[in-house]
């Protein structure tokens, strides 16, 4: 893959000034968070880490993700709607696997009471990495599809302007006017309000759903003001405020502190240390209620590690998308490889073949979030301890996907400025709203490139790893 700015990162003089210039024109523009020493107070705050400069992308497998951002928004949309695909899906992982036996309950019980929700809104975010195969060809392959609270759609739409004036301060003006736009959180907010709207009562509000720690709270703020410059009333809560103030009248409209609520917006209720029991029974009255839940409950089990893997089987895309051939092929071809750890003959297998060469794969437990994923030696170790347990089901394994490096600065308040070896993940924002049967939406909303030192394996900007970045097309 091409790198632009090789020779630029090697001119320290000009880095300095560039990174001054830069971590000013962040703050100005609001690519912010709060600190992990104040995480509750909006009036400390600082940047949020991104790269120096903008990295390089191939324009092929970047136009290669936007055009099948569509096609995985209505495979999402299928396998919520499949209850024996996800019945059997998660089978042998909600045994071992207490988190998404849960999640698999409740969406049981609300399926047997009858759904009130008639509108459905999927907001995801499809993540890929670039693979180099040996010929030094790179391809793009899907890490993962998260189908809750898929985060930075907010400060990304903000990075890009960073970076044109980076490249500007650089000399580099030609190249900067070839940097696109971006604002995946308008396309979030259009999803939104398309299903409030569809919900039909000018009065109710949207509900985002928010942690107790909300360091990236101008991220949702960015979508937030979307809603309100169309008038549309935003709420925040948390899941003890719903259990404590959340009720169901009797045709099961949420209310929130007198107030109907027509959207509720997810940003948390993703990993297990969310859930206490009382929030376990707030998230049973949410998806209990006719509000459109986004996700819904069986969108986020759509989003779980098995049925990934599982999707990957020969036959299953073609099963969820009868007559979509050229849509199952454009999936397909994103695929990495992707390993049942199911018990029997096939499972046995895979896991000894992955104890023998453990460099080969990534060991990904059902899991969003980032900074679960498992390689090398661990991965050996734990497969080792686990192998002839039916504990192992609750992982799958992926081929590691190799990447090329380039040479980057990441920007961190608090850390020294020096040159890195750097991989990158882009992810595509994806939106579709559903009434009923009829799919009133479908769109790919924007990316996020995150970008991150080689020397670590897993995890994202929220967990502290990842940059923000900014794709230059090559």
């Amino acid at each position: 893959m091409a790198a632009p700015w090789r020779d630029m990162v090697r001119d320290a003089a000009a880095v300095r000034e560039a990174a001054a210039v830069a971590v000013d024109s962040a703050l100005l523009a609001g690519v912010l968070m709060r600190t992990g020493e104040q995480p509750h107070a909006s009036d400390v705050v600082n940047y949020a880490p991104f790269t120096l400069l903008p990295s390089a992308v191939p324009r092929a497998l970047f136009e290669q993700a936007y055009a099948v951002q569509q096609d995985f928004n209505l495979l999402v949309d299928a396998i919520s709607q499949n209850k024996e695909f996800l019945e059997q899906t998660l089978a042998s992982t909600i045994k071992v696997d207490d988190f998404t036996a849960r999640l698999f309950r409740i969406y049981m019980q609300v399926l047997e009471e009858g759904l009130a929700q008639t509108v459905f809104l999927g907001i995801n975010r499809s993540d890929y990495m670039f693979d180099c195969g040996l010929d030094g060809t790179a391809a793009l392959r899907q890490i993962e599809i998260n189908t809750i609270a898929a985060s930075f759609g907010g400060l990304t739409s903000r990075t890009a302007d960073v970076h044109r004036l980076v490249l500007k301060v650089l000399g580099k003006a030609e190249e900067a006017s070839h940097l696109l736009p971006n604002n995946p959180a308008k396309g979030l907010a259009l999803g939104i309000a398309k299903a409030w709207e569809l919900y039909g009562s000018q009065r109710a509000v949207v509900m985002f759903l928010v942690e107790e720690v909300q360091r990236n709270i101008f991220d949702q703020r960015c979508v937030e003001n979307e809603l309100w410059s169309r008038n549309i009333r935003v709420i925040r809560r948390r899941f003890r405020d719903v259990f404590e103030q959340g009720s169901l009248d009797a045709s099961r409209r949420l209310y929130m502190d007198g107030q109907e609520v027509a959207v509720v917006y997810y940003r948390e209720g993703y990993v297990p240390q969310n859930y206490d029991q009382q929030n376990w029974e707030a998230r049973l009255l949410l998806e209990r209620s006719r509000a459109v839940k986004c996700p819904d409950i069986a969108t986020q089990l759509a989003g779980t590690k098995k049925v990934q893997q599982e999707l990957s089987r020969p036959g299953t895309l073609e099963k969820l998308l009868p007559g979509c051939p050229e849509a199952v092929a454009r999936m397909r071809a994103t695929f990495a490889g992707l390993y049942s750890l199911d018990e029997g003959e096939e499972g046995d297998r895979i896991a000894a073949t992955a104890i023998a060469d453990p460099d080969r794969f990534v060991l990904k437990p059902q899991r969003e979030g980032g900074g679960n994923n498992l390689y090398g030696e661990e991965l050996r170790q734990v497969l080792e301890k686990i192998k002839d347990s039916p504990e192992r089901t609750s992982y799958i394994l992926m081929d590691k996907i190799k990447p090329q490096p380039a040479l980057n600065y990441l920007l961190r308040a608090h850390s020294p400025l020096q040159v890195s070896e750097c991989i990158s993940e882009l992810g595509i924002f994806g939106v579709y709203v559903r009434q009923g049967q009829e799919l009133v939406l479908n769109q790919a909303a924007g990316h996020l490139l995150r970008t991150k030192a080689i020397e670590h394996a897993d995890g994202g900007v929220a967990a502290g790893v990842a940059v923000l970045d900014t794709p230059y097309l090559v």
